[in-house]
Protein backbone atom coordinates (compact mmCIF):
# COMPACT_ATOMS: atom_id res chain seq x y z
CA UNK A 1 0.00 0.00 0.00
CA UNK A 2 2.50 2.33 0.87
CA UNK A 3 5.39 3.41 -1.53
CA UNK A 4 7.33 5.49 0.95
CA UNK A 5 7.75 8.31 3.24
CA UNK A 6 6.20 11.21 1.15
CA UNK A 7 6.20 14.08 4.43
CA UNK A 8 6.70 14.45 7.84
CA UNK A 9 4.17 17.41 9.19
CA UNK A 10 5.44 19.59 12.11
CA UNK A 11 3.02 21.57 14.36
CA UNK A 12 4.47 24.99 15.11
CA UNK A 13 3.20 28.32 16.57
CA UNK A 14 4.94 30.05 13.67
CA UNK A 15 6.00 29.31 10.23
CA UNK A 16 8.87 31.52 10.11
CA UNK A 17 10.05 30.97 13.36
CA UNK A 18 10.26 27.44 12.70
CA UNK A 19 11.99 27.77 9.08
CA UNK A 20 14.58 30.34 11.26
CA UNK A 21 15.34 27.42 13.10
CA UNK A 22 15.59 24.16 10.83
CA UNK A 23 17.60 26.72 8.03
CA UNK A 24 20.41 27.55 11.62
CA UNK A 25 20.11 24.58 13.26
CA UNK A 26 20.54 22.31 10.86
CA UNK A 27 21.00 23.80 7.57
CA UNK A 28 18.19 23.62 5.50
CA UNK A 29 17.85 26.82 4.01
CA UNK A 30 15.65 25.97 0.88
CA UNK A 31 12.07 26.93 2.15
CA UNK A 32 8.87 27.09 0.06
CA UNK A 33 6.31 29.64 2.17
CA UNK A 34 2.20 28.36 1.34
CA UNK A 35 -0.52 30.10 2.44
CA UNK A 36 -3.97 28.17 3.33
CA UNK A 37 -6.32 30.27 4.55
CA UNK A 38 -9.43 28.04 3.43
CA UNK A 39 -7.79 25.36 5.91
CA UNK A 40 -6.45 28.31 8.91
CA UNK A 41 -2.88 27.76 8.40
CA UNK A 42 0.66 28.59 6.97
CA UNK A 43 3.12 26.04 5.87
CA UNK A 44 6.57 25.76 5.01
CA UNK A 45 8.26 23.36 3.28
CA UNK A 46 11.84 22.04 2.74
CA UNK A 47 12.83 18.72 0.61
CA UNK A 48 15.00 16.41 2.39
CA UNK A 49 16.26 13.87 -0.37
CA UNK A 50 12.73 12.56 -1.05
CA UNK A 51 10.61 13.56 1.62
CA UNK A 52 9.27 16.75 2.76
CA UNK A 53 9.86 18.19 5.99
CA UNK A 54 6.15 20.46 6.41
CA UNK A 55 5.73 23.03 9.09
CA UNK A 56 2.18 24.02 9.68
CA UNK A 57 1.18 26.55 11.63
CA UNK A 58 -2.52 27.86 12.43
CA UNK A 59 -3.84 30.97 11.48
CA UNK A 60 -6.71 31.31 13.67
CA UNK A 61 -8.54 28.63 16.21
CA UNK A 62 -10.58 27.19 13.29
CA UNK A 63 -7.33 25.94 11.80
CA UNK A 64 -8.41 21.50 12.13
CA UNK A 65 -5.01 21.02 14.04
CA UNK A 66 -5.09 24.62 16.31
CA UNK A 67 -6.22 22.33 19.58
CA UNK A 68 -3.43 19.97 19.16
CA UNK A 69 -1.24 22.50 19.36
CA UNK A 70 -2.59 24.14 22.18
CA UNK A 71 -3.07 21.14 24.06
CA UNK A 72 0.82 19.18 23.15
CA UNK A 73 2.40 21.80 21.88
CA UNK A 74 5.05 21.86 18.95
CA UNK A 75 6.10 18.87 17.72
CA UNK A 76 5.51 15.75 15.09
CA UNK A 77 1.74 16.31 13.82
CA UNK A 78 1.57 13.54 11.47
CA UNK A 79 3.54 11.26 9.03
CA UNK A 80 2.03 11.08 5.36
CA UNK A 81 3.05 8.12 3.16
CA UNK A 82 2.52 8.20 -0.71
CA UNK A 83 0.13 5.50 -2.17
CA UNK A 84 -0.53 5.20 -5.68
CA UNK A 85 -3.98 4.91 -5.66
CA UNK A 86 -5.76 6.93 -2.64
CA UNK A 87 -9.00 5.55 -3.29
CA UNK A 88 -7.99 2.27 -3.17
CA UNK A 89 -6.30 2.86 -0.41
CA UNK A 90 -8.87 4.16 1.46
CA UNK A 91 -11.13 1.31 0.46
CA UNK A 92 -8.89 -1.55 1.25
CA UNK A 93 -8.18 0.47 5.09
CA UNK A 94 -12.21 0.75 5.64
CA UNK A 95 -12.53 -3.08 4.38
CA UNK A 96 -9.70 -4.28 7.26
CA UNK A 97 -11.96 -1.96 9.75
CA UNK A 98 -8.77 0.58 10.29
CA UNK A 99 -10.82 3.93 11.26
CA UNK A 100 -10.65 6.64 9.17
CA UNK A 101 -11.10 10.89 9.25
CA UNK A 102 -11.71 10.89 5.87
CA UNK A 103 -13.89 8.57 3.85
CA UNK A 104 -12.79 10.81 0.54
CA UNK A 105 -9.69 12.28 -0.63
CA UNK A 106 -9.59 16.40 -0.88
CA UNK A 107 -6.95 18.52 -2.42
CA UNK A 108 -3.44 18.91 -0.91
CA UNK A 109 -0.64 20.53 -1.80
CA UNK A 110 1.84 20.36 -4.76
CA UNK A 111 -1.48 18.88 -6.89
CA UNK A 112 -1.71 15.84 -4.43
CA UNK A 113 -4.82 13.86 -3.13
CA UNK A 114 -4.73 13.45 0.73
CA UNK A 115 -6.85 11.75 3.41
CA UNK A 116 -5.91 10.85 7.06
CA UNK A 117 -6.17 8.14 9.13
CA UNK A 118 -7.98 8.15 12.82
CA UNK A 119 -4.79 8.14 15.16
CA UNK A 120 -6.83 6.07 17.53
CA UNK A 121 -6.33 3.33 14.77
CA UNK A 122 -4.90 0.43 16.32
CA UNK A 123 -4.19 2.16 19.70
CA UNK A 124 -1.28 3.63 17.81
CA UNK A 125 -1.66 7.52 18.79
CA UNK A 126 0.04 8.27 15.58
CA UNK A 127 -1.86 10.52 12.55
CA UNK A 128 -1.65 8.64 9.19
CA UNK A 129 -1.85 10.50 5.99
CA UNK A 130 -2.25 9.25 2.92
CA UNK A 131 -0.99 11.10 -0.12
CA UNK A 132 -1.12 10.43 -3.71
CA UNK A 133 0.62 12.64 -6.17
CA UNK A 134 -1.42 13.59 -9.32
CA UNK A 135 1.56 13.88 -12.12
Amino acid sequence: MFTHVDHIGFAVNDVEEGIAFYSQAFGLTEWERISLPDRHMAVGVARLGDTLLELIAPTSEEAAFARFLRERGPGVHHIAYRVDDIRAALAELAARGVPLIDKEPRPGIHDTLIAFVHPKAGGQGVLVELVQHQH
